[in-house]
């Protein structure tokens, strides 16, 4: 993939990033599942189709509410491993397919609810958001969830966001500050928003699991030579060593949209 506004137009594929995926980015935590089943979604029977699914994350957190999920990424590779990590938990209901959230082939007024996790900035909003509409059925909801690292409110953070930038200047998924909401304009076609809720989080994670969560991201794993993510991974290690710590905690931020489908004409 490359987008213009990404990187400066660099390249970039999950796909080539999906075993660290599966083993480092299952990282929501269990208040962000919580929050979504108290405002509506995953109940029982509810029809959940989970967009730029990646390795299934979200359908397999929320298997146990007894909602019908869909998993789906433009990715072959990522849906592979999605679908064997389902297998392996023996979550033998959830359905993925290949395609992009533009063009998900998916009949009209298909799901009660869609959601994006870490993955809408990629997209085409307004292509995106007329597929979104198109496939839910009346009344049904979009929900849009971004969680961010605080690099100005962590140390570590900010240390390791000089590192991948040493490895890769171009990289733009870093600088961030708490988040502040605008209405975005590609919800001006069928789309009222009905909630938004943000709110920190402090995430753990051994040396080796944040490592790996760093090598999956786009500005490493996704776009990096095998030969300098070896490099990276041996540098960034040794520069974790000075922390004393089994364990780091680190600052998050998760910020959750909900918007409800307009009636249809």
């Amino acid at each position: 993939m490359k987008l213009n506004f990404i990187d400066s137009g660099n390249e970039f594929d999950f796909g080539r990033t999906s075993d660290n995926y599966a083993k480092y980015r299952d990282i929501y935590p269990k208040s962000m599942y919580e929050k979504l089943i108290s405002f509506g979604i995953g109940r029982r029977n509810q029809r959940i189709l989970d967009i730029g699914s990646g390795t299934a994350v979200l359908p397999v957190n929320m298997y146990s509410t007894g909602a019908e999920f869909t998993a789906t990424d433009i990715s072959e590779n990522q849906i592979a491993y999605g679908k064997l990590i389902a297998e392996e938990k023996g979550f033998k209901n959830i359905k993925f397919r290949v395609c992009s959230a533009e063009d998900t082939g998916f009949d009209n007024n298909s799901f009660d609810v869609v959601t994006a996790v870490q993955c809408f900035q990629y997209f085409n909003a307004d292509r995106a958001a007329n597929e979104i509409r198109r496939i839910l059925k009346p009344g049904g909801v979009f929900c849009k969830i971004f969680m961010d690292w605080l690099p100005y409110e962590d140390e570590v953070i900010a240390e390791m966001e000089s590192m991948v930038l040493k490895y890769n200047p171009k990289w733009n998924g870093c600088g961030f500050k708490k988040f502040r909401y605008s209405y975005p304009s590609w919800a001006d076609n069928g789309f009222n928003i009905e909630t938004i809720h943000s709110y920190d989080e402090i995430l753990k994670f051994t040396k080796e699991a944040w490592i790996g969560r760093i090598k999956s991201c786009r500005g490493i794993g996704a776009s990096l030579s095998d030969e300098k993510i070896k490099d990276f991974e041996e540098e960034y290690g040794n520069a974790l060593n000075k922390y004393d710590t089994d364990v780091l905690k680190l600052k998050h931020q998760i910020h959750i949209e909900i918007y409800k489908s307009t009636e249809k004409e």
